[in-house]
């Protein structure tokens, strides 16, 4: 039998200390260089899916009018694309004019704001945003319909 050299065996113990410290610091220091980067894209994707949410309720009523000849009034509101309404809607499409038969809220889980005939169009939409109050700026900022195309 032959003896294996001592630094064979000392190859084989695994990790010193300091070389596990060496390593878990180079992890910590690329998590805290990395981290606020994604923590930021939170809110910006919120705000995302806040236009693109107003854009397909803006398709809706545009399938609504050709349908009824006219957007639905204030009163009757989004939900006149899910149920319909009293008056006004004489060729209302049976199963309404959104897929999963619901007036969406934001992504903060505010319902969106819908005026008709609207200041800026025929119709506007606004989601208040993260803190659910007209105005703001930044994070905070309201998104309307007829700022989507930005």
């Amino acid at each position: 039998m032959t003896r294996k050299p001592a630094s064979l065996l000392r190859d084989r113990r695994g990790f010193t200390l300091l070389e596990l410290m060496a390593v878990i610091l180079i992890l910590g220091i690329l998590a805290a260089w990395v981290a606020p980067k994604f923590i930021g894209q939170t809110e910006s994707a919120k705000q995302t899916a806040a236009r693109i949410q107003i854009e397909s309720l803006a398709n809706a009523l545009k399938f609504y009018r050709l349908d009824n000849g006219r957007y639905p009034t204030t009163q009757q509101g989004l939900l006149a694309l899910v149920e319909r309404p009293d008056s006004g809607a004489a060729k209302w499409r049976a199963g309404g004019y959104l897929e999963k038969g619901k007036v969406p809220r934001d992504p903060w889980g505010n319902e969106y704001l819908y005026i008709s005939p609207g200041v800026h169009d025929d119709f506007d939409i606004t989601s208040l945003g993260t803190d659910g109050q007209a105005g703001g700026d930044g994070d905070g900022r309201d998104i309307n319909s007829w700022e989507t195309d930005e």
